[in-house]
């Protein structure tokens, strides 16, 4: 397992590490660039955003690599009766609409609806090669029904999708997000025992962005794009269903939603506050300022800061899953009160030493 593992991370990391410099010739030929048109977005010149496709196409060659050696090798049997060859066939069409409805976007910009229509029908295809979530467990076991197991799914997953895809605002957040994510659904999955493949998926996933951050974060060179925020949502929602599929706790869906808790606050956020400015369904898919990287850059952070913040709080909440998962709710109680106190901490004496820079300022500008 651990060979595979190694292969998953290093080719994935590889071809994305070597590919990326490639999307950025191609996204200056075809129009793929982010101009700052509005103070909503935090850079201050044009930029690249086509990354997403270097991270798609590492992931995928070194899934089809291992896919091919571990069936060969007989360590994964594609047609036993998990089905995960018919599993994996929706995954990859599910990609395929993700790739191109994210591709259009970055070239010519989709309305909301266009693109919210794309994460759909990914969504749907996924569920109907095999891959739902059949029940949940908080502190008892939940069975679904077909109807309501395809409801949540989607939900689940054209959820995620945008929550990944919302938070891309800052150089190299929504990628190292992603990273943090995959980092911690590993270990999870590593412990819970989980299928090959979930664990491989999650690994080739990590090894992408590892070699596609270098290029992404601040000062970045290229954005991951929509093709590639969107990507690493719907993988991220659709490995967690895979990796916590045969367990009967509550790492169903509980643990995935810590673990993706940043995001999917962010989201959920943005949604109520944008109706409650709005006053319609309408303005759910205006953009503004209230993201999490906006308030914190308006706090006083820089941009850098306020990424290095949000990868913090993204990792604090994937070791509270961990030690949740492996050692109780008391100790992970316990670990969240540390991290809360120490942020409270950091968080007073930056705004300390702020007041005091103010201070220092106004009394040079005096002399």
């Amino acid at each position: 397992m651990w060979g595979n593992i190694a292969i998953a991370f290093l080719l994935a990391f590889i071809v994305s590490f070597m590919a990326t410099p490639y999307t950025i010739k191609i996204a200056n030929k075809i129009g793929a660039v982010d101009i700052p048109k509005d103070k909503r977005r935090m850079h201050t010149k044009k930029m690249p955003k086509f990354g997403g496709p270097a991270v798609i196409v590492g992931f995928i060659v070194s899934m089809f690599y291992l896919l091919i050696v571990m069936s060969i090798e007989g360590s994964l049997d594609l047609f036993s009766e998990q089905e995960y060859g018919k599993k994996l066939l929706g995954v990859l069409f599910g990609i395929i609409i993700i790739a191109i409805t994210g591709i259009i976007d970055d070239i010519k910009t989709l309305k909301p609806w266009q693109e919210l229509l794309g994460q759909t029908i990914a969504a749907i295809i996924v569920v109907a090669f095999g891959i739902q979530i059949e029940h949940l467990n908080f502190l008892y076991k939940i069975g679904l029904n077909d109807v309501l197991s395809t409801i949540i799914t989607i939900l689940w997953i054209v959820g995620i999708t945008n929550a990944i895809n919302l938070i891309d605002g800052l150089d190299g957040l929504s990628s190292g997000i992603s990273l943090i994510s995959c980092i911690s659904l590993l270990i999870i999955f590593l412990m819970n025992g989980s299928p090959i493949i979930a664990t491989v998926i999650v690994t080739a996933m990590g090894g992408a962005l590892v070699g596609f951050l270098p290029y992404n974060f601040s000062p970045a060179k290229t954005f991951i794009g929509d093709a590639g925020s969107n990507f690493l949502g719907f993988m991220l929602a659709v490995v967690s269903i895979l990796g916590v599929a045969k367990t009967y706790t509550m790492a169903v869906i509980v643990l995935p939603v810590i673990v993706l808790g940043l995001p999917i606050f962010d989201v959920i956020f943005a949604i109520v506050r944008r109706l409650a400015k709005g006053k319609s369904i309408k303005a759910v898919f205006k953009p503004d300022k209230g993201h999490l990287h906006h308030k914190l850059v308006e706090k006083g952070f820089t941009q850098k800061q306020a990424v290095l913040i949000l990868y913090g709080l993204s990792a604090s909440l994937g070791m509270f899953a961990i030690i949740l998962f492996d050692s109780g709710i008391w100790k992970a109680l316990s670990f969240l009160l540390m991290i809360i106190a120490s942020v409270a901490l950091g968080y007073r004496n930056f705004v300390k030493e702020k007041e005091d820079n103010i201070e220092k300022k106004m009394i040079d500008n005096k002399k």
